[in-house]
């Protein structure tokens, strides 16, 4: 089974909307599972109002969501780890160096117009409904490199 996890800040706005489009990306492949965690997490807090808002309108949702802080329990059952932005990719490094060679930044694989490749996903929390629509986009572009990128790379435990 390929783990993806998605990791932001505070759990609640970019890795959430990651976690829900990309399950809604792969519904249809067999052995993904998908979920979220933050760097500085406040434990249990719903996702945001937003982020659940843009998700809807996209025909998915993320029932029962609760914030999480990132830990090694949750690093080892992860497969690939995809960090929002190179700070996010520096302190899990800095954290937990033993889960690194897992580490990635969501556009690692993808060339974001006017931005370039490995750019960051920004933090959209207080800039209004169309900020959560173009981290969405940024989603949009990065989840098929991340799922190619995986299915090519992919090596099941033995």
């Amino acid at each position: 089974m390929k783990h993806v996890l998605f990791v932001c800040t505070g759990n609640t706005c970019r890795s959430p909307m990651a976690e829900g489009l990309f399950r809604l990306a792969v519904k249809e492949l067999e052995g993904f599972e998908v979920s979220s965690a933050g760097i500085a997490a406040s434990k249990g807090a719903p996702c945001n109002p937003e982020t659940a808002i843009l998700l809807k309108k996209r025909g998915t949702g993320l029932e029962g969501f609760s914030s999480r802080m990132v830990s090694d329990e949750i690093l080892a059952k992860a497969t690939h780890v995809f960090a929002m932005t190179q700070g996010h990719l520096q302190t899990l490094e800095a954290r937990f160096p033993q889960h690194s060679d897992k580490f990635y930044l969501v556009c690692e694989f993808v060339e974001i117009p006017n931005e370039g490749i490995g750019t960051d996903v920004p933090d959209p929390i207080g800039l209004g409904r169309r900020a959560y629509e173009e981290v969405a986009e940024m989603f949009d572009a990065a989840i098929p490199s991340i799922i190619a990128y995986i299915d090519q790379t992919w090596k099941p435990a033995e």
